[in-house]
């Protein structure tokens, strides 16, 4: 299905909205993904059950792709943004009621669930609305905007709130309180963000109803999705997509309860305040300088020359977890040098998986291939973290930080068979 460009004049200063637009599409992966994992550590909860169901919330953008043509079908994408913004802050106020209640960790759990589902409906919405809002030459212009402010929605959310829930914790002498009072905040600010892009979005005349169209979007849909399956050496690729990011699927669940769990657990000792300084802020940053500098590489280079660079980069500062598992820094200057090290790396290397997924999606479908791309993205993020939990607590975490080493091989072997065309992603020369 396709859409009419755009008008050359945006009915309001993109400034106005794309800022606020991309920051809360941030929020709400960032509190499911990360906020989550950290809050069920404060609380007591296994990294056995943890890294379970916490890789579980994954599942709605592995399967987004499934309902995208009901954002077609059904009402405009303006106005999905802002009543799932609206949902998304019921939910957050959902988890700030369920948090001291008996059953904490099941009714947040169901809530989070929710809010996932939410999240990534609304990441279709936008990443629509963007494309329809603004015309062709401003797209382009704004694409660093989006990826700045969802960043920093990253930063805020993995370091300003896990320090605002430590501070809380400090004052009011309990976890419970301190992350109840964190989610009823950010329930605030959503319900705010919501009634602001309420008013405040343009309506572009492009951005209109598909009724009347089911029958011809269903049968568009299952033909797109064909072209991708047939696509040459597909087997490839989905193996690709799945493997490139094992080890660090599996890393990323153990982080932070690595750092926070206590000397004689293995883990660091850190507080909840010095894990929102070490890995929320410095790690987040360093990641986003990374992902700067792979993008300026690949532009440089083209991603063929770029490739096995950059996957060294992701991979082998993994090592940094291996030694603070095996020496355990006292020095918080240390532990935030060493996560500066492993998040720029894994920036760099992460670029190089984007600009594939990119050269995957090439063709007249490549929004909805691209999509399709993300889904097994993801998918390769959610099975390997459902196990990594049970295995940490099997081997402990120098030998889980060991074997997520070894776990970089089947990369490195997908790495290998992989295609690039000479020159892709490459800027040509003025």
């Amino acid at each position: 299905m396709t859409h009419p460009i755009a008008a050359e004049t945006p009915q309001r200063n993109p400034w106005a909205w794309i800022p606020t637009l991309y920051f809360g599409q941030g929020i709400p992966y960032v509190v499911v993904m990360t906020l989550s994992v950290i809050m069920y550590k404060n609380l007591g909860i296994s990294n056995t059950e943890i890294a379970l169901y916490t890789s579980w919330l994954y599942l709605p953008w592995v399967i987004k792709p499934l309902w995208s043509p009901l954002i077609e079908l059904l009402g405009t994408k303006r106005r999905w943004i802002w009543a799932l913004q609206f949902l998304i802050g019921a939910a957050l106020a959902g988890v700030a009621l369920t948090i001291p209640g008996p059953k904490a960790f099941q009714m947040t759990l169901a809530v989070f669930w929710l809010m996932a589902f939410a999240s990534a409906s609304h990441d279709i919405a936008a990443d629509g609305f963007y494309m329809l809002a603004l015309p062709q030459h401003s797209q382009a212009a704004f694409v660093g905007v989006r990826s700045t402010f969802y960043r920093l929605a990253n930063i805020g959310g993995q370091g300003g709130l896990v320090y605002l829930a430590g501070e809380l914790q400090e004052r009011t002498g309990s976890m419970a309180m301190a992350w109840s009072i964190v989610f009823a905040v950010l329930a605030l600010l959503f319900v705010a963000m919501a009634a602001y892009h309420l008013g405040v979005l343009p309506r572009p005349s492009s951005d209109t109803r598909g009724e009347g169209k089911a029958g011809h979007l269903v049968a568009e849909f299952f033909a797109v999705f064909a072209e991708f399956f047939r696509k040459p050496g597909i087997l490839v690729i989905l193996g690709f997509l799945l493997l490139y990011r094992f080890p660090e699927a599996q890393l990323l669940k153990l982080a932070t309860p690595f750092l926070l769990d206590k000397l004689e657990a293995g883990g660091l000792g850190l507080t909840t305040k010095e894990v929102g300084i070490a890995y929320g802020t410095v790690g987040l940053i360093a990641l986003t300088l990374g992902g700067l500098l792979g993008g300026w590489i690949v532009s440089r280079i083209g991603l063929k020359r770029a490739l096995w660079p950059l996957i060294l980069a992701m991979h082998l500062p993994n090592i940094v977890f291996l030694l603070m598992a095996w020496q355990h820094p006292g020095s918080l200057w240390i532990i935030c040098s060493g996560l500066a090290v492993e998040q720029f790396g894994y920036g760099l290397g992460f670029t190089a998986y984007l600009m594939y997924m990119i050269h995957v999606a090439e063709g007249p479908h490549k929004t909805a291939h691209y999509a399709i791309c993300t889904g097994f993205m993801a998918l390769g993020m959610m099975i390997p973290g459902m196990w990594s939990g049970w295995l940490q607590q099997q081997l402990g975490y120098l030998h889980f930080f060991g074997w997520v080493l070894l776990a970089t091989l089947p990369s490195f072997l997908m790495t290998a068979l992989i295609r690039v065309p000479e020159g892709f992603g490459k800027k040509a020369a003025a």
